[in-house]
């Protein structure tokens, strides 16, 4: 993908990038959004370790925080950090959501935010915290709280730009468990997958505003859980939504359709990101598989490549990821299925080319995110554990292993299919300025990957 000079990122990483190129020394970017500068996992800083230390990991600072599974944003020298306190008492799982700035450095709290907000629609064993990862766009950051509330702040001072209440704006249903998708800010617009009755499944508000730019697609399903993205394809700018209808391509200066391809998820747990790679456009699930797609490179088309089907959920068809994104790399898909296999697949036909559990323990349900560094990944296992490792269309290759951060979290049972006997870490990280900045229940943390750290 190709960017357009400052979308999406700081001022202050673009003149930190160039004066570091212009000095040939490490680069260094922030981490904005869900999944980074382009929501694509793509991690650019260079300097980073091969390997981690005998000793473990090098932790700048540890702020408290309180419950949450939304990622931490990284920007202009601030961590924006969401989090949730149920009212002591409440019978009703009411509470306030909470945005909080840090900085950077020090992990010192620069300001808070606070709104009150409903959890009772959502399952309650994961009634913690918000969901979406805050995105940041100059001096404004954007949140959507898992109750629907959408929010802008000014990111030096923390006072209120605008605010659009979802749920009773747009007859939002909140899904159960909670409001998940992080909202998008591109060119004028910030772009939210709402579910808005009766034809508000995408809308576009002015960022600075908040007034409706445009909404688009008949809400004849749930919204899901799945956070949009806009590539760059077939000659234009393609915003990409998945929901359990299908996946849709809308031009995202006016939410005009680009094309469509159905693809129904009954159970509406649409979840992972679309991840799209040169001619590729990959999304994955449980009941249904995976469904690829080929983007014309002439116009904004696309084309069904495989999908593939898993009507009775036994078969584990390769393909099968549902709460982790997976990697395209060439020609080779790399994904966690739901119970823990960790695999490669052929992009251009769906099938197996290998799978390993050496990447974390078999479990049900289990989560991992993959973030790319030059020729190898990173990845947060939800055991709380950091892994350098290298994917190949031949195998995996680890590379090492750590300690990152002790999950918190205990929404989903172990082996022994009880509840709540194993912890799971299912905040994504941010990889910013040659750090990971981490979050569960109870901190968030910063800390170095940077090799001059570990001479």
């Amino acid at each position: 993908m190709h960017h357009h000079g400052a979308r999406g990122r700081s001022t202050v990483g673009i003149v930190c990038a160039v004066v570091c190129l212009a000095t040939t020394g490490p680069l260094a970017e922030d981490w904005p959004q869900w999944r980074g500068v382009d929501r694509d996992a793509v991690w650019r800083d260079t300097g980073i370790v091969d390997r981690f230390a005998d000793d473990g990991l090098v932790v700048k600072w540890r702020t408290p925080v309180r419950g949450g599974f939304a990622g931490p944003a990284v920007a202009d020298g601030r961590v924006f950090v969401l989090d949730y306190q149920e009212t002591p008492g409440s019978r009703t799982m009411d509470g306030h959501e909470r945005l909080l700035a840090l900085d950077e450095e020090s992990g010192a709290v620069l300001w808070t935010a606070e709104w009150p907000a409903a959890y009772r629609n959502i399952q309650y064993k994961f009634a913690i915290g918000p969901r979406a990862t805050p995105a940041v766009d100059g001096d404004r950051v954007y949140i959507l709280g898992a109750s629907g509330m959408l929010s802008c702040f000014d990111t030096a001072t923390g006072d209120l730009v605008w605010r659009v209440d979802t749920a009773e704006q747009y007859g939002v249903t909140v899904p159960v468990f909670g409001v998940s998708q992080s909202p998008l800010v591109e060119g004028d617009h910030l772009i939210a997958l709402l579910g808005g009755e009766p034809d508000a499944m995408v809308v576009a508000f002015d960022k600075a505003t908040g007034t409706e730019a445009w909404r688009a697609i008949e809400t004849n399903s749930e919204a899901g859980y799945s956070s949009p993205i806009v590539i760059d394809a077939g000659g234009v700018r393609q915003l990409i939504v998945w929901y359990p209808a299908g996946v849709t391509s809308l031009d995202p200066a006016t939410g005009d359709l680009w094309w469509q391809h159905d693809f129904p998820v009954p159970s509406g747990y649409t979840i992972g990101t679309p991840v799209r790679q040169g001619p590729y456009l990959l999304v994955t699930h449980g009941e249904n598989g995976g469904l690829m797609l080929a983007l014309n490179p002439d116009r904004p088309a696309a084309r069904l490549l495989w999908e593939g089907a898993n009507p009775n959920r036994t078969d584990r068809p390769p393909q099968r990821t549902l709460l982790s994104t997976p990697v395209v790399a060439g020609d080779a898909i790399y994904g966690l299925s739901s119970y823990g296999e960790f695999r490669g697949v052929d992009a251009r036909s769906g099938s197996r080319l290998w799978s390993t559990e050496r990447l974390v323990p078999e479990e049900r349900w289990a989560n991992s995110y993959l973030v790319r560094n030059g020729d190898r990944w990173f990845v947060v296992v939800e055991t709380g554990e950091l892994v350098i490792a290298r994917f190949t269309p031949s195998g995996y290759e680890e590379v090492d292993r750590t300690l990152l951060l002790t999950p918190t979290t205990r929404t989903q049972g172990g082996a022994s299919g009880r509840w709540d006997d194993r912890g799971v870490l299912w905040a994504h990280p941010a990889f910013a300025n040659r750090h990971v900045v981490a979050r569960n229940d109870a901190e968030v943390v910063r800390v170095s990957l940077a090799a001059e750290d570990y001479d």
